[in-house]
């Protein structure tokens, strides 16, 4: 094997979280180099030009929007003097085929239009979201803290339990503690049906508890799903704020990478690593896939586990319950991502002309509960969904970045096909599910199909193929109560580290992953420095 210089550390992954690691482990003076196994960097926060033969448009490939990156990484890394903006997510918008619509905001044409469903879902949206976001700033300094080994008996690790218990039990009264188990425990839809009566309602509100995660609105644990996209802050500090990137969601990424090199971290491209040296139960380098060795003592590891531990790592070297943790870990999606070039905007039925609030906000392509419920039992009986639910958005209302004057590109984040899906390409039958897609968005918006230059399919096997994602699945692992906090990604190894000595994770698997947040990235560095492992 050819040998290159060694480096203080090597990070595995040029996606968000691997780029963060990267970013402090330069800024804290380590000689740190990222392998990115494709061509460019950023793994799934990407930007793209899809269409040879129309190469003005971009769009957000994969993920689609921005919330829950804390104010730190963005100060502690100076993003923003390497291009991160956000613009302002617009209104949330549900257009209905019986030509009503939901707009969901804080002002009284939101109220207006719940009224049209519902005068007791009108007075209580606000105390809804008012109980959801008081729940979601306790639970949120979770995301800052590495989880406790909960049955060690260590000193350090009973202190840690403490801490934890105690910074909780000041924020919580018998009654919080109440409704957080029921966060915990109950689906989406029967925790809402306690605060709203009408189905389309109790539909949209929903949403939030099924984006990305191979369960229906009324599966158990998915309130909490629900919830996961209300904790954190964004760069305002506001809960539950979301936003889309200047740029697109590459721009992100590429933010990140340019704090990285700017510290001094190399970063190679095409450097799909092979193998995971280990030498005495200790990390001690890679081997990419040319066959160069390269050497390190601190290796983290920013892929999906079943990559990096079911692959890249001899089994021999791990503990076998460890392994078996790593093989039944759950990474099922569903999910299909479409991306569309357009030729002007969509009018919608029920709000006819122009309205930057809702054609730059969150549209939903659903009709009620059972929608959502229908569509998501089809897919797990093998069947894709005769009408796929999507949530839309337009990033170039506010971005001009991304297409010419007069044009525009959607992102449509869609669900569900069957799981099994991500075993192969089913390029036909992804092109019909996005055609019923299609026919579904004409109904509320006559003329839609007419707008539409080009279109971009990404099925659960294309994410699993060309980015890494398992099971097609954007958080590197199913966010179910059996796989949070100190069961991420396995037992006894919440805390950034492995069996292997020397080797850290960083990636969405891990603790506070889920979303484009670097926590992981970020958090990994600290233990790393509490280890004095550089």
């Amino acid at each position: 094997m050819a040998s290159s210089n060694s480096y203080d550390a090597i990070v595995i992954g040029g996606g968000h979280n691997g780029l963060v690691a990267a970013a402090y482990l330069a800024k804290y003076g380590k000689k740190v180099v990222v392998l990115e196994a494709r061509h460019k960097t950023g793994g799934a926060a990407d930007t793209s030009s899809p269409w040879p033969e129309a190469p003005e448009f971009k769009v957000m490939t994969l993920s689609y929007t921005m919330s829950l990156m804390p104010g730190y990484i963005i100060n502690d890394l100076k993003l923003r003097d390497h291009g991160y903006k956000i613009n302002p997510l617009g209104l949330g918008y549900t257009p209905h085929p019986d030509g009503r619509s939901l707009i969901e905001g804080d002002d009284d044409r939101s109220r207006q239009s719940y009224l049209k469903y519902s005068k007791k879902d009108a007075d209580a949206v606000g105390p809804f979201y008012e109980w959801i976001g008081r729940i979601g700033k306790i639970l949120q300094p979770l995301l800052d803290r590495t989880p406790p080994h909960l049955s060690s008996t260590s000193l350090k690790n009973i202190k840690d339990v403490g801490q934890l218990a105690w910074a909780l039990r000041k924020e919580m009264d018998e009654r919080t503690v109440g409704d957080i188990t029921r966060l915990f425990t109950m689906s989406a839809a029967d925790l809402l049906e306690r605060w709203f009566e009408d189905p389309v309602v109790i539909g949209i509100q929903s949403v939030n508890g099924i984006i990305g995660t191979w369960a229906g609105p009324m599966t158990p644990g998915t309130a909490y799903v629900l919830m996961h996209h209300s904790v954190g802050e964004e760069t305002e500090g506001q809960v539950a704020s979301w936003g889309m990137p200047e740029g697109g969601m590459g721009a992100i990424s590429d933010a990140i990478r340019a704090a990285a090199e700017g510290f001094g971290a190399t970063v190679r491209v095409n450097a799909r690593v092979q193998k995971v040296l280990v030498k005495g139960g200790r990390a001690t380098g890679v081997v990419i896939n040319d066959g160069e060795e390269i050497a390190a003592p601190l290796i983290i590891t920013a892929c999906h586990p079943q990559i990096t531990f079911l692959k890249q790592i001899d089994r021999q070297d791990l503990p076998e319950d460890f392994v078996r943790d790593i093989e039944r870990w759950r990474t099922r999606s569903g999910t299909v991502k479409i991306n569309l070039a357009l030729d002007g905007l969509p009018e919608f039925t029920a709000d006819p002309g122009f309205d930057p609030a809702i054609h730059g906000g969150a549209m939903s392509m659903m009709d009620d509960l059972e929608y959502l419920e229908t569509a998501f039992q089809e897919a797990r009986a093998g069947k894709p969904a005769t009408l796929p639910f999507a949530d839309c958005e337009i990033p170039t209302v506010f971005d001009r970045t991304l297409a010419p004057e007069g044009k525009h590109v959607m992102s449509m984040f869609t669900q569900w096909v069957p799981e099994t899906w991500s075993q192969g390409p089913h390029r036909e039958e992804l092109e019909a599910y996005a055609d019923r897609l299609m026919d579904r968005w004409e109904v509320v918006a006559p003329g839609f199909k007419d707008l539409v230059l080009h279109r971009q399919v990404i099925g659960p096997w294309d994410m699993e193929q060309e980015y890494g994602l398992i099971g097609g699945n954007i958080f590197h692992g199913e966010l179910t109560v059996d796989q949070l906090f100190h069961m991420r990604p396995a037992v006894g190894y919440a805390d950034y580290r492995t069996p292997i000595k020397g080797l850290y994770q960083a990636s969405s698997a891990t603790h506070a992953g889920g979303g484009v947040n670097g926590l992981p990235g970020h958090h990994v560095v600290r233990e790393i420095r509490k280890d004095k492992a550089i």
